[in-house]
């Protein structure tokens, strides 16, 4: 059985967030599957989803500091800045860590580690909503 569905995240400032919960939601929408795979891909190129710890919010501070450090915005030899300063940058961040991840279902939910959460990464100022398609895969 295939089952799809296109979710809108709101808008959120620059950073790591945890969007397990709005994940979560739309996945118990799908008609009850025992097991599957639900794939997530993200339908923008200057964001990303990444999984990782879930309990303690300075891993979401660290990922972000890291990230800016790393592709810094006064890098002189960008030159796709149409957009502003965090144009590039934003889209390094997210080929880095990529727009899709695979995550197995169980009994109708997701089967995540007891940390693992999952992360939208915002790497522009003011990104706007995101949608995010949802492809389940199970019986």
């Amino acid at each position: 059985m295939w089952q799809q569905q296109l979710i809108q995240l709101r808008a959120r400032p620059r950073g790591f967030h945890l969007i397990t919960d709005e994940i979560e939601n739309a996945v118990i929408q799908f008609d009850a599957v025992t097991i599957g795979l639900v794939h997530l891909q993200l339908q923008h190129t200057s964001a990303s989803l990444t999984l990782n710890e879930n309990a303690d919010p300075t891993v979401r501070q660290d990922f972000e500091a890291w990230f800016n450090h790393a592709i810094s915005e006064d890098t002189r030899y960008f030159r796709h800045t149409y957009e502003g300063p965090d144009d590039m940058p934003a889209h390094l961040k997210s080929s880095l860590l990529g727009t899709s991840l695979m995550l197995p279902i169980r009994s109708g939910n997701l089967a995540l580690g007891t940390w693992q959460g999952i992360y939208l990464g915002e790497h522009r100022d003011h990104g706007g909503s995101r949608k995010v398609l949802l492809t389940l895969q199970g019986e």
